[in-house]
């Protein structure tokens, strides 16, 4: 019985730390305002602000009430475990694996319960150390990601591209739309490495080639984020490439800067003005956001700006396609050697142990 209070006793742990981790204390306050809204005689009156309130308490609910009742069922055990004597061993072991499959489930609800999880997800490529290479890298990174939310049946739109002179592609945004679509892939989020032969030398030399990835939760309600117009700087000019009559014609291209944290987003894509100006403002609010998160800061103020070089020491994953293939990821360790599959849009792996590592 020792052995089983024990194994009862680690798993009673691990759902305290998540618990902690997903902040379920908050979440039941949250929760307990929003229901006090909602009884509010004029709740109804303002439509889209009822259905965000719905929405929302229906998440917190499928959090808040399975953990709960995880930490009951498992304190429960604990004190069958307590009093039961051997002839209950058996009996306790088949609850202990039952609760272990709940807990697991639950780890990835966890893991995309934060703040922005739920919105859709703005995924912004750009070339790094590596020449044409890196250009080329990158398209491969675009087809990897466009792969991977077609298999999950999600929208993909692509609302800025850079092409590069001879190949690939110098930056590109492209917005992801989809159930959880920030916050599965919020750990894809950093520089990508790859080792290859190059097609682009003379010699077909092993070269190491960079990209960044970023991810940011897609602010589609100017009030998520309020932006003070006074911290923006809005330059129009030509847009350049290929497009249509008008592209090289008007100033319809948009260059937004935030002042306070040197943030620029560009957007050329639109014939008018007016929507590469509403993109341009999307974007940096979703920027800010993912800033705010990574920085911990509670006033849009208090951001400083990002400061990450897309080269050598800064990678979280390794794509080697030469002299062996392998894919693996820095932070969690998680390895695959089948790096086509990879490639070909396979990330739930990789997904995956971000989400479970990120929680424990």
């Amino acid at each position: 019985m020792e052995s089983v209070q024990r194994q009862v006793e680690e798993l009673s742990g691990k759902i305290r730390e998540a618990i902690v981790t997903a902040k379920i204390g908050q979440l039941e306050q949250e929760d307990e305002q929003l229901t006090k809204e909602a009884s509010d005689p004029q709740f109804w009156n303002d439509s889209l602000r009822a259905q965000e309130v719905t929405r929302r308490q229906v998440k917190l609910k499928t959090l808040i009430e399975p953990l709960r009742q995880l930490e009951k069922d498992v304190n429960d055990l604990k004190e069958l475990a307590r009093l039961g004597d051997a002839s209950m061993t058996e009996e306790l072991v088949g609850q202990i694996g039952e609760l272990e499959n709940r807990y697991s489930e639950m780890q990835l609800a966890v893991s995309l319960s934060g703040q922005y999880d739920d919105h859709d997800a703005v995924v912004e490529l750009r070339a790094g150390a590596g020449g044409t290479d890196a250009q080329d890298w990158t398209k491969m990174l675009e087809r990897m990601y466009l792969r991977w939310a077609q298999a999950h049946k999600m929208k993909t739109e692509i609302v800025d591209k850079s092409a590069g002179e001879e190949a690939g592609i110098k930056s590109e945004s492209i917005v992801i739309s989809g159930q959880n679509a920030y916050g599965l892939l919020k750990g894809e989020h950093g520089v990508h490495r790859l080792v290859r032969l190059s097609p682009f030398n003379a010699d077909h030399l092993r070269q190491t080639s960079f990209a960044m990835v970023e991810v940011l939760p897609q602010i589609d309600r100017p009030e998520e984020l309020p932006l003070d117009e006074k911290d923006l700087k809005i330059d129009v000019f030509r847009a350049g490439g290929h497009g249509g009559q008008s592209v090289n014609t008007t100033d319809s291209a948009v260059r937004v800067t935030h002042v306070p944290t040197g943030i620029v987003v560009t957007i050329q894509n639109e014939r008018s003005q007016l929507q590469n100006k509403e993109t341009a403002l999307k974007i940096l609010r979703s920027r800010l956001a993912q800033l705010q998160l990574v920085q911990h800061k509670e006033r849009i103020d208090e951001l400083k700006g990002p400061n990450q070089s897309a080269e050598w020491g800064n990678q979280i994953r390794s794509y080697v396609l030469h002299p062996y293939t392998l894919v693996k990821d820095n932070r969690t360790k998680h390895e695959e050697h089948d790096a086509q599959r990879v490639l070909d849009g396979d990330l739930d792996p990789f997904i995956n142990s971000y989400l479970t590592s990120s929680t424990k």
